[in-house]
């Protein structure tokens, strides 16, 4: 009637079960850290890149507010600061950050030759009415914004 049937394992006749022996779990587990490394020293620079960028940004809004600053002024009173001033090398209390801020901006103006009719090719020199150089610079640094600004503008 009913015939059961049982399979009897032999010592030498053993089956290999499906998956991985702690040994080579080990092993692998090993090569991923070893191959990881390298690539994880890859992305480095690109995080400090990052931080790098994000400062430069803050420092370009900060000087474009800086010169968006100095441009809403009239005329008449950059030109007569221009005209205190007198050299374009020396950076206007008015206008320029409190001495001790970080990422102080100064502020430099001038009147400007624009038709040289001195001869002298310096455009700080025969300076014409109407017509005034400034510039926005972080102190310290190579960042600066410059513009003319026209009385006609």
């Amino acid at each position: 009637v009913g015939c059961a049937v049982r399979t009897v394992k032999r010592p030498g006749n053993r089956q290999r079960m499906a998956g991985l022996t702690y040994v080579e779990l080990l092993i692998a587990t090993v090569l991923m850290v070893v191959a990881l490394v390298p690539a994880i020293d890859a992305l480095q620079p690109t995080v400090q890149g990052s931080g790098i960028h994000q400062s430069e940004t803050v420092l370009h809004f900060h000087l474009t507010a800086g010169l968006e600053d100095v441009l809403a002024t009239p005329f008449a009173t950059l030109d007569a600061e221009a005209q205190a001033l007198g050299d374009p090398t020396i950076s206007s209390a008015l206008f320029s950050d409190t001495s001790g801020s970080a990422n102080r901006r100064l502020v430099f103006l001038s009147r400007y030759d624009a038709d040289n009719a001195d001869g002298d090719n310096d455009p700080f020199t025969g300076t014409d009415e109407g017509l005034i150089w400034l510039r926005v610079e972080i102190e310290g640094t190579s960042h600066a914004l410059q513009t003319l600004v026209s009385h006609y503008d």
